[in-house]
């Protein structure tokens, strides 16, 4: 091999790998950032409820409540340090479940999964939660998070109110066998 194509290959492989580089790291940042926001029992209070919509959906709910309460503790307390950065982890942990629990939405409603008992329950919490998001005073460190987080709970709010009407409308056309699956949770015909 000539001289010349050495340093031309070796750029050639420096270059791939950095496009590799620029197109994997997103990707891996937001596979970190989703880990952080759940402890090892959380990512395991998943998996157990993940066969059983309605389940994992109330699992979402205490989730997310956690976060809300430990979002009021900090309010409710005397001030510490930190307590504005606390905030701003709490809202994005918040936007995140509630993205997370969005998508699950998407999944069960476009599966037909039976979630009735469920979508009450988690309307009655986006109620809650839309309370303690917006009583923290204003501040720049989070005030950000906090709109987001708004955002993500007022596409939550559409779309279980929405679900709440599709399901009605689905199981009464298509009823769920009452001696299959106890817990309520199985595929149906499409």
């Amino acid at each position: 091999m000539p001289q010349a194509t050495i340093p031309r290959m070796r750029l050639f492989h420096v270059g791939l790998a950095l496009s590799l580089l620029a197109v994997l790291a997103p990707s891996m940042l937001r596979a970190q950032n989703k880990e952080a926001t759940l402890s090892d029992a959380e990512v395991e209070q998943l998996r157990d409820s993940a066969y059983v919509a309605n389940d994992r959906v109330i699992v979402f709910i205490k989730l997310i409540d956690t976060r809300i309460s430990a979002l009021r503790d900090l309010y409710a307390k005397p001030r510490r340090p930190g307590r504005e950065q606390d905030t701003h982890d709490l809202l994005e942990q918040f936007s995140s479940l509630s993205d997370e629990l969005s998508d699950n939405l998407d999944d069960y409603s476009l599966r037909h999964r039976d979630i009735r008992k469920a979508l009450p329950k988690l309307i009655d919490a986006i109620e809650r939660w839309g309370t303690a998001i917006k009583s923290p005073p204003d501040h720049d460190a989070y005030n950000v998070s906090r709109k987001i987080a708004l955002e993500s709970l007022r596409d939550l709010r559409e779309q279980a109110t929405t679900m709440v009407a599709d399901q009605k409308t689905w199981f009464a056309a298509h009823p769920p066998p009452k001696d299959d699956n106890r817990r309520g949770d199985f595929e149906h015909p499409r």
